[in-house]
């Protein structure tokens, strides 16, 4: 009697257990129906062109924000722009500040260590702009190796690491804005920058006096992902399903902000 007795206690023990368990996955995979029941999407990204950024009026425009905004629409819910540092985007994400990251981040087994993605909505690759004054001597690329050679990259961001890899004997100064990395090297402070396309053929078009591309190849290709927080299965199969039905929509808009200039109008200079 003792012996069925304690089988019933360790079975009422994993039925309660059973019971605490499931309500928190079911809470972790029920983003997208919190996401409707608040009314608002929420969205983390960062500032870089022309993925987004400041139009004339001081309103976000961009790719992200295109994506974004069909995507809240689509869901039925406002949407609600979160800028956030790159550097703690991640963590910002984890930390439930926002639900979903549309910021041109590429997908890389370090980051799939700390959060999930969805299918790729847009591709890309890196591409490098360099000094005039410093670099127009150098060959492309074994002579940037080398200790008297400065890159400079967005903390944070792929280039820094592929910096690190390809030129290990070069100098890197890392900022925490894009434009600064560019800056340096236009001030003629650093001899290159390695950062994701067109942002280098923008800048070398822009500043012709003083940048130059030493290659129009891309030094690595990647495709970006929707980062949301691991857990949420049933949030990724509905942004996959998004971006399968929406990929007209997606190479137009894509397009329009990598593959012209047109919307420079809209930007401050």
């Amino acid at each position: 009697m003792n012996r069925f007795k304690r089988m019933l206690g360790i079975a009422a023990m994993l039925v309660t257990a059973l019971v605490w368990v499931q309500p928190a996955s079911a809470q972790q995979d029920n983003l997208v129906d919190q996401i409707k029941k608040r009314g608002k999407l929420q969205v983390g990204f960062s500032s870089f062109v022309p993925w987004a950024m400041r139009d004339k009026q001081g309103q976000w425009v961009g790719f992200e924000v295109d994506v974004a905004t069909k995507l809240a629409k689509d869901l039925g819910v406002q949407l609600e722009l979160m800028p956030t540092a790159w550097d703690g985007i991640i963590p910002s994400l984890i930390s439930s500040k926002f639900d979903v990251i549309i910021g041109g981040m590429s997908v890389t087994p370090a980051r799939l260590e700390q959060i999930d993605f969805t299918e790729a909505y847009s591709t890309s690759g890196q591409g490098v702009a360099a000094s005039k004054k410093l670099a127009a001597k150098l060959k492309w690329p074994e002579e940037y190796n080398n200790s008297n050679v400065t890159f400079t990259c967005r903390r944070g961001a792929t280039p820094c690491k592929l910096i690190e890899e390809k030129w290990p004997k070069a100098n890197l100064r890392q900022f925490d804005d894009d434009a600064i990395a560019f800056q340096e090297v236009i001030n003629g402070n650093a001899h290159a920058t390695i950062s994701s396309e067109p942002k280098p053929t923008f800048f070398a078009l822009k500043n012709p006096d003083t940048l130059f591309k030493p290659t129009q190849e891309k030094l690595a290709g990647s495709y970006e992902g929707f980062g949301v927080r691991k857990g949420n299965k049933a949030a990724l199969a509905t942004f996959n399903e998004w971006i399968a039905k929406n990929k007209d929509f997606l190479a137009a808009r894509h397009k329009y902000w990598f593959g012209s200039q047109e919307w420079t109008a809209l930007v401050p200079s």
